[in-house]
């Protein structure tokens, strides 16, 4: 799913929108089977007659459905709602459903970009992107971040990038410090 455009300047391309990484659904999986099993164990021993029948089944399936709520769908759509989104101008960090929350990191802004990784973390490829920036916020830390490693060199990147497109327009190609001579200077000759 290509991030909405209405929210990008015009000369701004999206080069990589991720989510957290798949294995942070792994738990919410696990908690979708073992619930599952255990309400289906719950409802085959559940006794055959009378409104006890009906108590114990109903109760199977509303404390089976507020844990699947809690354990599994909530996991699975905050992670679907979590956007971590690199463009050629800034970081993009979106989250939430009910409350949601944002930041928008230029990358002329960005002092400093990291990865740590655990040996878990290498072994299904994430790891933690931690973004230095100068501004109230300081540091930033984007968790389960895939490839994160790369997406480190491919941060370096596009803050290199920035700064040579931010160059070229405010000095008409020139490099940084720069002035341009007044109109009908001639230089020197040489020696």
């Amino acid at each position: 799913m290509a991030y909405p455009d209405k929210v990008l300047a015009d000369d701004e391309e999206v080069v990589a929108h991720l989510h957290p990484h798949w294995i942070t659904l792994v738990p919410a999986t696990l908690w979708f089977i073992a619930i599952c099993v255990a309400a289906g164990v719950g409802i085959a021993f559940a006794p055959n007659h009378g409104t006890s029948h009906a108590v114990v089944i109903g109760l199977i399936v509303v404390v089976g459905f507020i844990l699947l709520c809690w354990l599994a769908f909530a996991p699975w759509i905050r992670w679907r709602t979590t956007h971590y989104v690199f463009t050629t101008h800034r970081v993009l960090i979106r989250s939430g459903v009910f409350k949601h929350t944002g930041r928008d990191i230029a990358l002329q802004r960005i002092n400093d970009v990291g990865f740590t990784q655990s040996l878990w973390d290498r072994i299904v490829k994430a790891g933690t992107l931690t973004i230095e920036s100068a501004g109230e916020h300081g540091q930033q830390n984007l968790h389960n971040v895939p490839r994160s490693d790369t997406m480190q060199q491919t941060l370096n990147r596009l803050i290199e990038q920035d700064g040579e497109r931010r160059a070229r327009l405010n000095y008409g190609g020139a490099p940084p410090g720069y002035q341009q001579p007044p109109p009908g200077y001639q230089q020197p000759p040489p020696g």
